[in-house]
């Protein structure tokens, strides 16, 4: 882990209200697994549970945002043929730049969860929003 990242999950566990992190490897929901955790509510088998649902909640929202976009995950382009009479063209009208979930919070009346999701990496701080 570079020094950067950990004198930021430092930072992120000093905080009070901050019942710990997790650090998953992102590879789909059923083999997600911790590189790095802070807090007992991430140990052992309740951690691995978490880093399973943490997994499936960004895929689907992802999944989710490519069907109202109108792409998928390997469509990075739309091409629509259009014909003359003498030739046949096609052109690439509409290019599509895949939507990517950059950061979300889900609030439930005791805590809240804020992931960060990267290509490689999921970043989830659970929290208790009640603390100063």
């Amino acid at each position: 882990v570079p020094p950067e990242l950990d004198q930021t999950l430092s930072t992120l566990t000093s905080h009070r209200s901050v019942l710990g992190y997790l650090l998953i490897a992102r590879g789909g929901p059923s083999s997600a697994s911790i590189i790095r955790h802070s807090g007992v509510v991430f140990e052992g088998e309740k951690g691995r549970k978490y880093a399973g649902v943490i997994a499936k909640i960004v895929e689907s929202v992802q999944a989710g945002l490519e069907e109202v976009n109108g792409s998928s995950v390997d469509d990075s382009s739309e091409t629509v043929c259009c014909c003359s009479l003498e030739i046949m063209d096609c052109l690439t009208l509409i290019s599509f730049v895949k939507d990517e979930v950059r950061f979300m919070r889900i609030r439930t009346k005791r805590h809240e969860i804020m992931i960060s999701p990267d290509e490689r990496y999921l970043l989830a701080v659970l929290h208790d929003p009640t603390v100063a």
